[in-house]
């Protein structure tokens, strides 16, 4: 499970993140869902130990995100956006690596490297380096080496931007594999017809705070839209309009 509770983020007069508060289950897929800039990268940060909040806190797996941080990586994978490859090293070269950051070693390793192969159907370039590989291969690597170490939680950024229709298909079949394995995973993504087939619960941050959260049928049931893309836009819509608001009274107060 992964709770966050309150958490903020701060760069000098920037509130990148506002007391966001959300719980993730095990056993279920939780999207996190804004437009460019609205915070969710600086929030799976914070959930992964690389950024320290500048208020609240999280816990991953019961462990605290602040003070309890190898815990946390330990019980924690994790797929960004810009990962990316050594041209170099073959698949199971990167698979062997990252074990070995997380101490496995061995027969174990040999192992867990073959699993993760098979599972990911990824046998064809096992053995081959990763330059010229398409970016539906390297999106597998990168899902490989966070899933390396077994870890309960899964944080997924982006996980099929900018694959084809057959790696894409892939990528979702494994993530429904994932919350049938009891795992829990956050799912970032622009994609609203992945929300629809692969999310149970969605929460919608914009300017860093966390404007609704609920189901997708939940959403629409409260905003009344035909699809949860109009619920988003919607949502994200009557967020403007009361700043605006909010900005004009402060103008007349101040004159």
């Amino acid at each position: 499970m992964i709770i966050a509770e309150q958490l903020a983020k701060r760069f000098k007069q920037f509130e990148a993140v506002k007391n966001v508060t959300f719980r993730a289950h095990d056993g279920e897929v939780f999207g996190l869902l804004g437009p460019n800039g609205a915070g969710k990268t600086t929030t799976l940060r914070m959930l992964s130990t690389v950024v320290t909040p500048s208020a609240g806190t999280a816990t991953i797996h019961g462990y605290d995100i602040r003070t309890q941080k190898d815990q946390v990586r330990s019980h924690l994978g994790i797929l960004v956006e810009s990962a990316g490859l050594y041209a170099q090293s073959t698949t199971r070269e990167h698979l062997r690596y990252i074990g070995h950051l997380h101490g496995l070693n061995g027969p174990p390793l040999e192992q867990r490297v073959d699993e993760i192969i098979q599972v990911l159907g990824m046998t064809d370039f096992a053995e081959r380096k990763a330059k010229g590989f398409s970016r539906g291969m390297v999106r597998k690597v990168v899902m490989g080496m966070a899933l390396i170490h077994n870890p309960p939680n899964i944080i997924l950024d982006e996980p099929t931007q900018g694959l084809d229709v057959v790696s894409t298909r892939a990528v979702r079949e494994i993530i429904l594999r994932f919350k049938a394995e009891g795992r829990c995973v956050i799912l970032s993504t622009h994609h609203m017809d992945e929300v629809e087939r692969l999310c149970d619960r969605v929460a919608i941050i914009h300017r860093g705070a966390l404007l609704a959260e609920g189901t997708p049928a939940e959403l629409l049931a409260r905003t009344g839209a035909p699809d949860l893309e109009s619920a988003f836009v919607q949502v994200v819509g009557a967020e403007a309009l009361l700043a605006e608001a909010e900005r004009e009274a402060q103008r007349e107060h101040k004159k």
